[in-house]
């Protein structure tokens, strides 16, 4: 049983491909082919299983569109949303990382 709120989050979203999804989706809905290229290095399983997870914990959303051939978006849920601030300020401290 997890009972502090950091082990909680970081079960979550701990993984680094998680951190990289929520970052693309902060800035709208994309599907699948677009998450793949804006991360680049990352496997066609993995990003399935990442997006997935984060579905399944509440933090994006999957809408299926009855095409030929079928169209998938995701998009992050209002909980998703709420880990903009958090990426954000990771986003900053990078860059300050980054000039020392």
């Amino acid at each position: 049983m997890v009972t502090c709120s950091i082990e909680r989050a970081v079960n979550l979203i701990g993984e680094k491909w998680k951190f990289l999804i929520i970052r693309d989706l902060i800035e709208g809905k994309k599907r699948f082919s677009e998450l793949k290229r804006n991360i680049d290095s990352i496997s066609q399983k993995v990003l399935t299983q990442n997006l997935r997870s984060l579905e399944e914990n509440g933090l994006l959303t999957r809408t299926i569109y009855p095409e030929v051939p079928p169209k998938v978006e995701y998009e992050l849920t209002a909980l998703g949303y709420g880990l903009k601030p958090v990426i954000d300020a990771l986003k900053t401290w990078g860059e300050t990382y980054a000039k020392n």
